[in-house]
């Protein structure tokens, strides 16, 4: 997960990938890049050259440069992936291939983020038609605690990655068949939208603190709730940002507000100490739980005067009571998806463990997923399969587990375990509408994986798993990955180098 205490601070490898059985696609981080700035700081990147620029390099007076079009011919481009691949040598560099994106957009932030969440908006669910739009709340993590922001952030006129066609090549009269091969409405559609810029408005609000992690209630997405370094667990209701955004009038692309008329209307400090494991209840709305690293968990239960009761349920010094626990920290946090009074937490020294908030004090199901007592930094639990549990571990382990096998008395064995990963799991989280599909990241991509492929024996042996249909990297230090709740199959990641919201294009 997002510790600051473990990450490391050696800049690791810039690349962007899909599953090996493809070309791998790299983001090539270099001063080619276009960006479009903004007012606060925020800019979108472009990954891609201007043709017309490239043109310019490529001909001189006389057309195209001998020199450069011999090395063009006898360059030879490899596919890279982070969980195989050797560090670049010096000299070498890793490119973007778009064919692996159905959409790609980057942006870049003052101050990195450790965490962020979508809220849901009006504009439909199981959306696939281009462009797009989201609305993302992200916290900071500032040099200095007073200069930390939590920013309310709409992309909107996200367009598909325009790919070469036949048309484009030989002109759009050109038709090998002589009829009228005419695309549907929607495709055509959004080809017109690939030449549209994309457009952010962001509002920021102050938060004293770098943000840990931050998260929006399910059922109001305009009550965002944030667990800050400074020990504080607050609430804010971004509702009057929210509705900006819906106003009617023209977008604009460097529109930033800093609404620091906008305080948290419930403060709770009574955690002993920081921490990052937060999570509301997706059964019942207000409910909501917060770890610390000291191994405390507190219940929130909301009043009737919109308040919130606090209650400190959980001290790891009785549930973990006789459990060798040197470092007993609570990393993440996940409500049951069906049941209003169970969650359950990945802790430090190896341990998963369920919580029914009827029983205070005392674990319900308890099991040292982790034989060598590395950390599980954090959780994620199927809201299609319920009895599904996603783990991923500070030792580069991505685990699933069968929570019917934890009731018993022998250690259970996990249904999936992918150990290529390198370096610390930091997110984890499975489809919103497929049941077998999960994204994870670790410092270096996000992945994407699907359990129900399965081995094939005759392939022989093989250097990733099976069920890794793509790779993402392409930036410094991953955090988190969520997919989004309303756009088919779109993902966004936050790390220490920027945001990233893509589709990828066998997905």
């Amino acid at each position: 997960m997002g510790k600051k205490s473990k990450r490391n601070k050696s800049k690791g490898p810039s690349s962007a990938g899909d599953a090996p059985s493809r070309p791998a696609p790299a983001l090539r981080k270099d001063d080619n890049k276009e960006e479009v700035e903004t007012k606060d700081n925020l800019r979108f990147e472009d990954p891609f050259v201007d043709e017309v620029e490239e043109d310019d390099v490529l001909q001189d007076d006389d057309g195209y440069d001998d020199e450069d079009a011999e090395m063009n011919d006898n360059e030879v481009v490899q596919s890279w992936n982070p969980l195989t691949g050797e560090a670049l040598a010096e000299g070498q560099e890793l490119e973007m291939d778009p064919s692996a994106y159905k959409m790609y957009h980057g942006l870049t932030p003052e101050w990195p983020s450790l965490s962020f969440d979508f809220l849901r908006d009006d504009l439909g669910e199981s959306r696939t038609r281009f462009p797009h739009t989201l609305t993302a709340v992200v916290g900071t993590q500032a040099a200095n605690p007073d200069e930390n922001q939590i920013t309310v952030m709409r992309l909107s006129d996200l367009a598909r990655i325009h790919m070469e066609t036949e048309d484009d090549i030989l002109g759009e009269e050109y038709n090998p068949n002589g009829g009228n091969d005419d695309d549907d409405d929607e495709e055509s559609d959004d080809e017109e939208a690939v030449e549209s810029d994309p457009v952010l408005e962001s509002f920021s609000i102050p938060h004293h603190g770098g943000v840990n992690r931050i998260r929006a209630m399910p059922q109001k997405t305009n009550i965002v709730a944030t667990w800050s370094d400074s020990g504080n667990v607050s609430l804010f209701d971004v509702e009057p940002i929210v509705s900006k955004f819906s106003s009617k009038g023209p977008k604009q692309s460097a529109s930033t507000t800093s609404s620091s008329e906008i305080k948290p209307f419930f403060v709770h400090s009574k955690h002993p100490t920081e921490g990052y494991a937060i999570d509301w209840s997706p059964v019942k709305q207000g409910i909501m739980a917060t770890g610390d690293c000291a191994g405390n968990i507190h219940i929130w239960t909301p009043r009737s005067e919109g308040s919130f009761e606090v209650v400190p349920a959980y001290d790891s010094k009785t549930y973990a009571a006789g459990q060798s626990t040197e470092h007993p920290s609570v990393e993440d946090i996940q409500w049951s998806p069906t049941e209003a009074t169970v969650f359950c937490t990945a802790e430090c020294g190896g341990y998963v463990r369920v919580f029914d908030t009827r029983a205070p004090n005392r674990a319900m199901l308890s099991h040292k997923i982790q034989s060598d007592g590395s950390d599980v930094n954090v959780v994620s639990w199927n809201k299609l399969v319920t009895n599904l549990l996603a783990c991923g571990g500070d030792d580069g382990v991505l685990s699933v587990w069968d929570l019917r096998h934890f009731s018993g008395g022998s250690k259970p064995d996990p249904l999936a375990r992918f150990t290529t990963h390198k370096t610390p799991i930091t997110s984890v989280e499975w489809h919103p509408s497929d049941e077998s599909m999960l994204a994870a990241s670790d410092d270096v991509g996000t992945y994407v994986y699907d359990l129900s492929v399965e081995e094939d024996d005759n392939a022989g042996e093989v250097d990733v798993p099976p069920q890794l249909l793509f790779v993402h990297c392409g930036s410094e230090q991953f955090k988190e990955v969520h997919w989004h709740p309303q756009i088919s199959s779109c993902l966004m990641t936050t790390a220490l180098s920027g945001f990233s919201t893509f589709i990828p294009s066998n997905l």
